[in-house]
């Protein structure tokens, strides 16, 4: 059977995404930050999946405040770039796995989790950054992926609870597909940082590094945070995190192996947190 081996964990501002693009990444201010992804480019290399089950947010490229589904699974052959108002990014085409995302649609939507099934969509910055950094400039992608969409920019959007238990619900439709492939689910997004208003450029490295301990050992107990604890300790856009739980909820319940982790700040107006964690 199928089973998810392990999940990636990473910010996916865009400002790093336009560093690779324009050679910038060994400049003083990129270094370090591309510095704590060597590891983890090897590490892809070492433990190339079949498929990669990749849960973050569009930015209004695919979806508009005419439309806004809360959890949206792409089940096409192919998605082209989206482009974000400078052209789409020089990256390759994302290749789908049209099979395993109809099943896992079917599997999660008979577990009473309510998915948008999309055909067709561009991909942004959201879903390319994070492959960008554990990639780097590849030809093509290393693998097919799956796109996840979540709502965490308009009101009302998904709690941590639902997202760490519609990541079980993942991992049971994932294991319950007969060919013997080897998944990772990737969370993106985060970590603390808030764009506009009194609080813009808020960062807060004790909170961030608080959640990455609970998101390694006590999952189910951060599940149970409430939005407002993100908005005040994290910045408005700190929500982003809820999507960490979705990957996290999709691991074994057994405590798993830390490969990686890395805490940089600052990227933009973004704290950088990433973790690799492997399935026992």
């Amino acid at each position: 059977m199928a089973r998810i081996t392990a999940s990636v964990y990473t910010s996916h501002v865009p400002a790093i995404g336009a560093a690779i693009d324009h050679g910038k990444t060994q400049e003083p201010y990129w270094q370090p930050v591309f510095a704590g992804y060597e590891y983890s480019r090897q590490w892809l290399r070492d433990n190339r999946p079949d498929v990669i089950f990749l849960v973050y947010n569009d930015h209004a490229s695919a979806f508009s405040l005419d439309l806004i589904p809360t959890f949206a699974i792409g089940t096409a052959a192919e998605f082209a770039i989206a482009d974000e108002g400078f052209g789409p990014r020089p990256v390759p085409k994302v290749i789908g796995h049209p099979e395993l995302a109809a099943h896992i649609a079917q599997s999660v939507i008979q577990d009473d989790f309510d998915l948008t099934i999309v055909n067709r969509m561009d991909v942004d910055h959201g879903l390319t950054v994070p492959l960008s950094l554990m990639c780097g400039q590849p030809d093509a992608w290393p693998c097919p992926v799956i796109p996840f969409a979540v709502n965490v920019v308009q009101y009302p959007v998904p709690s941590g609870r639902r997202c760490f238990n519609l990541g079980r619900a993942i991992r049971k439709a994932v294991e319950s597909y007969d060919p013997d492939i080897k998944v990772q689910i990737w969370g993106t997004g985060g970590m603390s940082h808030q764009l506009q208003g009194p609080r813009a450029g808020l960062i807060n490295r004790e909170w961030d590094n608080r959640f990455l301990d609970r998101l390694i050992a006590d999952p189910a107990g951060l599940a149970e945070l409430p939005h407002i604890d993100y908005v005040r300790e994290a910045g408005s856009e700190g929500i982003e995190l809820v999507m960490w739980l979705i990957a996290r909820g999709a691991m074994s319940d057994r405590p798993p192996v830390v490969k990686h982790r890395f805490y940089h700040v600052p990227a933009s107006n973004t704290a950088v947190g990433h973790l690799i964690l492997e399935n026992v």
